[in-house]
């Protein structure tokens, strides 16, 4: 039995809609090639004749052959005449899919298109079964004219899904020559193949594997990787990370943290959705400047071998009326599309302040906040793990509720244990991980300094050593680097315990105490047991 896409899905629903005759449907997409296809699916499943629109070629039959002279030309006022005048005089059942009408709706040259449109959607639904038209109109976005918001159906047309990606492939491959054909399969995992181009629209797919075969003679998964990267990049709604190297091993402390961490990552394994585990859905990290949140959201993606995409809410947002929205609802369609990755929301309290603080962006904030926390909440099982990190706590309480994250994580200053694994971190992060240094000693030195601060003293100490004569740095090095900094919190000590005081009880601590902070407190007699 052949599994029903996404895409297989729709053009079901669309051949019911037009058997319950309604007369405009708005299909939102710019795959327009991939989507007739389905559509003339859907029309002949309704058992209706199919025809085309635009302004460069007229009406064209379903092979893309003009009609000739005797049909509508690239006015559209003429094609909808035409469909009016034939749904009266009783001609054949017809599906029109007017590619180029939307710009024809806008301003003032439009009043006349648009009342047009309306004429005709008000008389064809009660035309006769057997001459009945339909229309729909195929737009790169939603932005209905409010004239047509009670005539037309608006529908976004889904992105291809895991299913619909390996019939790509297969196709792909099949139209090579015999020759080439057996070397061209994956290298490795056909799984891996079609997760590389997942979020991609049917088109840049084949384009992606289109390119492979070209360079490689073959389908490798991290060449189609690589374009998918490009293509991602090139919608500017979503950010594309490298990982970076180490992964989890790269962030110094944060016990607690890691080891929540791999306990979800098990929720991807096989073993776990034959178990029913649903697939985490994110946490949120708060704590000082510095503290490590930005690096644990790039090591999680390195360690869970997912992309690491970053989700901008601030550059999402346009000067013009309703772009603002559409960007966000692409974005969001990108990450549903891409199944497994980590989404980065950075300093999200700054993104989402406009919704809690009044900002005069005519509500733009508050509809971002909105259309975040529904998609957080009903997602079901998606393959995206949210790291949204926060600096300060001044977050909307409906962002904090139980369900939009599986846990809330609080970072705070690193502790002597911490201290030293981030000395080490940094170390090995500058190409000195052999080098001898008396880490408790810099730990000492770097009492109340965030993880930054700490990571900064290598570069000043390489700085210093290759000053004096080029030698090898050591530890008298880097606690010279931090004789010289004043750290953030002793400059911001009042902000610094704010943060505390709000964290505790309300989120977990990111680190386990160690032995010297589980000791007896002061005033208490601790018994030798």
């Amino acid at each position: 039995m052949t599994t029903k896409t996404k895409a297989d899905l729709q053009t079901a629903d669309i051949a019911a809609l037009l058997r319950a005759r309604n007369p405009l449907l708005w299909i939102v997409t710019r795959e327009e090639a991939r989507v007739e296809g389905y559509l003339m699916e859907a029309a002949a499943a309704a058992s209706y004749q199919c025809r085309t629109w635009d302004v460069a070629q007229g009406v064209c039959d379903m092979t893309g052959k003009p009609m000739g002279p005797s049909v509508p030309g690239p006015d559209p006022g003429e094609v909808l005449a035409t469909i009016r005048d034939r749904a009266m005089a009783g001609r054949e059942r017809c599906v029109w899919i007017l590619r180029d009408l939307p710009p024809w709706l806008q301003g003032s040259i439009g009043i006349t298109t648009i009342r047009m449109l309306r004429n005709v959607t008000r008389q064809l639904p009660t035309v006769k079964r057997d001459s009945a038209q339909a229309i729909i109109v195929l737009s790169p976005d939603g932005n209905v004219p409010p004239e047509l918001s009670n005539s037309a159906t608006v529908i976004e047309w889904p992105l291809p899904d895991r299913d619909e990606i390996a019939r790509i492939l297969d196709a792909a491959i099949a139209g090579l020559p015999d020759n080439i054909r057996e070397t061209a399969a994956p290298n490795g995992s056909r799984d891996a193949a079609v997760d590389a181009a997942v979020g991609l629209s049917g088109e840049e797919a084949a384009a992606c594997y289109a390119k492979s075969l070209v360079q490689l003679r073959r389908i490798d998964p991290a060449a189609v990787a690589q374009e998918k990267r490009r293509v991602v990049a090139r919608e500017r709604v979503l950010e594309w990370y490298d990982p970076i190297p180490g992964g989890l091993e790269a962030v110094g402390g944060l016990d607690l943290l890691k080891t929540w961490l791999v306990s979800r990552r098990l929720a991807y394994s096989p073993a776990a959705r034959a178990y029913g585990l649903s697939k985490p859905k994110g946490m949120l990290l708060l704590g000082h400047p510095g503290t490590g949140k930005s690096l644990c959201a790039k090591a999680v993606a390195t360690a869970w071998g997912v992309p690491l995409l970053r989700l901008d809410l601030g550059a999402l947002k346009s000067k013009y009326v309703g772009e603002s929205e559409g960007n966000l609802r692409r974005a969001l369609r990108v990450i549903e599309a891409i199944g497994n990755c980590v989404v980065w929301l950075d300093e999200v309290e700054k993104a989402l302040a406009g919704a809690t603080q009044g900002a005069a962006d005519g509500g733009v904030s508050a509809d971002a906040l909105g259309a975040v926390l529904s998609w957080m909440q009903e997602r079901q099982d998606s393959g995206a793990f949210i790291v949204a990190t926060a600096n300060e706590p001044n977050l909307p309480p409906e962002f904090l509720r139980k369900g939009r994250f599986d846990q809330l994580f609080f970072l705070d200053l690193p502790n002597q244990m911490e201290r030293t694994e981030i000395a080490q971190a940094a170390m090995r992060s500058n190409g000195r991980g052999k080098v001898s240094i008396n880490f408790a000693a810099v730990a000492a030195a770097c009492e109340g300094f965030t993880g930054a601060e700490i990571a900064a003293l290598v570069p000043d100490a390489l700085f210093m050593a290759f000053a004096d004569n080029e030698r090898e740095i050591g530890s008298a090095d880097l606690i010279a680097a931090a004789r010289t900094v004043v750290p953030l919190s002793k400059t911001a000590a009042e902000t610094f315990q704010k943060r505390r005081e709000w964290a505790a009880g309300r989120m977990q601590p990111a680190t386990s105490k160690t032995l010297d902070e589980q000791s007896a407190p002061s005033g208490v007699r601790a018994l030798d047991l």
